[in-house]
């Protein structure tokens, strides 16, 4: 999965990974230019749609990478560096469980009285809860996370070559550094995402995050301190 191709210096995984944000970012562009944005949200976007799925399967696929990068590292070294890895799999099994509502409506399952009551959209998962009258997808899981997200893709990937206190940071961490062809990907699908004015639009972001994801964490900048 690593090889490199010789012409364009991208892994057969790239190819696929990079082609299908493409493709998601194209189909998107083209439901926004002939302004077919409902059916942009009751179809391509629309709950349980292809979209919601291929960010929840991507996400699961990124786990299952850091889940062998966690064996990896404790075949070889064990102890503080497999766990961190570990933990940074277990929050990726949430991402996707939660995406999906736990596969509520795929086994149709009753959400039960908590999440009838905290959750606006009365759905099994902790994203669509509401704290203090405020919904946790506008605060905490809406501009914070995207906040986060822009940071790791876009400006890590700048700061990692160029400051030692942040190499320190992210070896310590065995945080996977995003490389230059990632962060440009993360900078183009954000400017064009925030163009558009079409309902659910945040949900081709996410599945671009998850398939960014998959490529970081299978051939990460530090390669050699995460894997």
């Amino acid at each position: 999965m690593h090889r490199l191709n010789e012409r364009s210096n991208l892994s057969h995984a790239d190819f696929i990974l990079f082609g299908l944000i493409a493709a998601s970012l194209f189909f998107t562009v083209i439901y926004q230019l002939t302004s077919l944005h409902t059916e942009f949200s009751v179809g391509f976007a629309r709950e349980d749609g292809p979209v919601e799925w291929g960010t929840a399967i991507f996400l699961f696929l990124a786990a299952l990478v850091l889940f062998r990068n966690s064996a990896v590292l404790w075949q070889a070294s064990g102890g503080l560096a497999a766990l961190i890895t570990l933990l940074y799999a277990l929050l990726f099994v949430f991402g996707a469980g939660e995406e999906i509502s736990w596969g509520q409506r795929l086994f149709g399952w009753e959400p039960g009285e908590f999440f009838e009551e905290k959750n606006f959209q009365s759905e099994t998962n902790l994203h669509n809860l509401v704290v203090g009258e405020k919904q946790l997808t506008k605060t905490l899981f809406g501009p914070i996370l995207t906040f986060v997200l822009l940071l790791y893709l876009a400006a890590l990937p700048l700061l990692y070559p160029r400051m030692r206190w942040v190499r320190v940071v992210a070896r310590a961490l065995r945080v996977p550094v995003p490389g230059f062809r990632h962060a440009a990907w993360a900078v183009f699908a954000s400017l064009l995402i925030a163009v558009f004015d079409m309902d659910r639009k945040w949900e081709v972001y996410e599945f671009v995050f998850s398939l960014l994801a998959v490529s970081i964490f299978l051939a990460p900048q530090n390669h050699d301190e995460t894997t």
